[in-house]
Parts: C-alpha cells; structure tokens; sequence
C-alpha cells in the first residue's frame, strides 16, 4: 500500500506522539509538522524529520491526508477547510465543540466523499478488541477513568476531556437509542467540572454508570459488562481482559444452593470461578491503540472502506456528552431550586455582601 502523504497539524503533547507513531509507520509519509508555535513544529520537526510548518494552508496540494490535535476549539475551523480542499481527516476526539459543528462536518465529509475519522482510540485497545465481538445483549456497564490533573486540556471539562472515550466505547457496544441521562459534577482546579459521573439509560433497558475524574492520585481505566451470558471486565490500562461465563446449569438455572451437601458446599466454595463462573484471563498481542488508528485510517483511505470512528460515531458521542453536561449543569445538590446547582455548586439566588 503506498504511504499517505500526511500532516499532523498541532504540535501539543498529543501531536508530538501522533507526529512520532505517524513517522514509523509504513502506511503514512509524515511530510509536515504544523503548528504556530515556532518552537513546538520545530521540535517535533527534528525528532521525525518531518518539514515544520506554520499554518496548514501553506501545504494545500501537497498531501492527501491530515491529523488534527489542536485545542478542540479549533476542530471546526481546521477540519472544515481541510475537507474542502479534498484531504482526508483523523482528528483528536471530542471531534468539534459543539453538534452544529460536528454536523456540519460529518455532512461535509460525505459530500466530498472524504474520510473523517474521530480519535477514540479506545476502540483500538487490545484489551477491548479481544472480547468485544462476544459481548451481545448487554444489561448493564460500569466503567471508571481516573488520572492526575496534567494541566493539559483546561479548555474542557472532564466530560470531554476523559468520560467521553467511555461514551463512545458504550454507544458503540450497547447499540441501542439512548432515553435517559443523568449526570453530577463538581469542578475543582477551575471554572470547568474535573468530576463527573453519569448514568445512560437505553431503549432496550440497557443501564450504563460511568465514573470520571482528573484530580484522582490513582490512575485508572476500566470498564465491566455484564450480558445475559456472562461478564468482562476490560483494563484498558493493561490492555488486557477477564471474562466470567457461568457454566450451563447456572445458565439454565438448573443449580439449586439449597440442594447442595456439605462436601459439595466445600467443594465449590474452592472452585467457584474453575467450574461455576468459568473465569478466563485474555492476554492479547500489546498493539499500540494510536499506531493501529493510524493504520486503519490509510487503509480506509485507500481501499476506500469505512473507517472505524466514523466522524458520526464522534457526533453521536459528543451528542451524549453535552446531555451529561447539560444534566451536571442542571443538577440540584441542595435539593431545592433555590439551593447550590451545577458543577460550580453555586447558588440559584446570589448571597448578599456583608455590610
């Protein structure tokens, strides 16, 4: 497969690793480092030989496709003029700021027969490759993401900036209309909430519960599913992962507790999880999640499939993630509408100043 003429247009923390995984890769030619900062395209240009570059409309003609790690405010206005002058996009997730603009661009993409695809690179884990075709009828998902504050990303909250890779994750997963949200948040470092948790609710009675948060001094990214079936607890920080499938009696609800003897009592309590619920570890190939996004992306370019974030999968993801922050935003942590509301617990009436 010839390489993909590519820029990486945002020399930040995630366009310096982008910048780097594009250069090794076979299926990309890294041809330009974009940024305005002087000093970052001219670092990132070094360590991958890559010819810096101060604004991406300097490069019009010369590539075919481009990946975007700018702040997420600028999504819309770099993403937009590069479709319209035919270049392919993979942009960092959330894929715009707000739906009207994520719209705009999945309809934009289409209409040039472009591909637009969004950087949830979840989706690529090993860990959640490796069970995610058996996990069918799912009835409910917990899922927590956890990190220190980086000081990276302050122009969004950690809705946004973390919940919303297990938004996608779930949406893509459970498959079903989503009905209900429920969110609570609190902000902590700044105006912008750095605690949330949410609760999905979907058609087909499908509960997900979905823990975030960027102050912790634990790291931590995991998800469990339970299905009808089974269990699957997915680390996504280990790449790896364990499923549970209870034995065929369990199944059938044919295993009676109170019929059981003292010796088979014995027995089980020591081999639930060999004879019961079956556990199973997966230890699958250690990919790298953002190098296997690179490479679905050129392959989608040029054999001209679909690629896995669709820019709809990212618009659907961010449709989700403005209701938690609607619903945070709304929340009542006094339980009365004259109390202390949204993540910033400030009160509905403004307290009068002293004196």
């Amino acid at each position: 497969m010839t390489p993909l003429r590519t820029a990486v247009i945002g020399a930040g923390h995630l366009g310096r690793i982008h910048a780097r995984l594009a250069a090794e890769t076979p299926h990309i030619d890294l041809v330009a480092i974009v940024d305005v900062s002087d000093e970052a395209r001219q670092q990132v240009a070094t360590e991958t030989g890559a010819r810096p570059v101060a604004d991406y409309r300097e490069i019009n003609g010369q590539i075919e496709a481009a990946i975007v790690a700018t702040p997420t405010v600028y999504h819309h206005q770099v993403v937009k003029a590069l479709l319209e002058s035919g270049v392919h996009v993979l942009v960092e997730k959330p894929i715009t700021s707000t739906v009207a603009e994520a719209d705009e661009l999945v309809d934009l993409a289409d209409a040039q027969n472009l591909k637009l695809q969004v950087g949830h690179v979840e989706r690529f884990n090993p860990g959640l490759e490796c069970v995610a075709d058996g996990l069918t009828d799912i009835r409910y998902i917990q899922a927590t993401r956890a990190s220190g504050f980086t000081f990276r990303s302050t122009d969004i909250g950690v809705v946004m900036d973390l919940m919303i890779h297990d938004i996608d994750v779930v949406l893509s997963l459970v498959g079903s209309p989503l009905v209900e949200v429920s969110a609570i948040g609190a902000a902590v470092m700044g105006n912008h909430e750095d605690i949330a948790q949410a609760q999905l609710r979907f058609a087909n009675g499908c509960m997900a519960q979905l823990t975030a948060s960027r102050v912790n001094y634990e790291p931590a990214r995991s998800m469990q599913v339970f299905t009808s079936a089974g269990f699957a607890n997915i680390d996504f920080a280990r790449r790896t992962a364990t499923t549970v499938r209870p034995n065929d009696d369990l199944l059938a609800r044919q295993f009676d507790l109170a019929d059981l003897s003292q010796d088979e009592i014995g027995h089980y309590r020591d081999h639930v999880f060999d004879e019961l619920l079956v556990k199973q570890p997966h230890e699958p190939p250690q990919t790298n999640a953002i190098a296997e996004e690179h490479r679905d992306f050129a392959e989608a370019v040029r054999t001209g499939r679909d690629v896995r974030v669709t820019g709809a999968a990212g618009r659907d993801a961010l449709v989700v993630a403005e209701q938690v922050l609607n619903a945070i935003d709304q929340h009542q942590w006094d339980g009365s509408p004259m109390g202390r509301r949204g993540p910033l617990l400030t009160p509905a009436v403004p307290l009068r100043k002293a004196g």
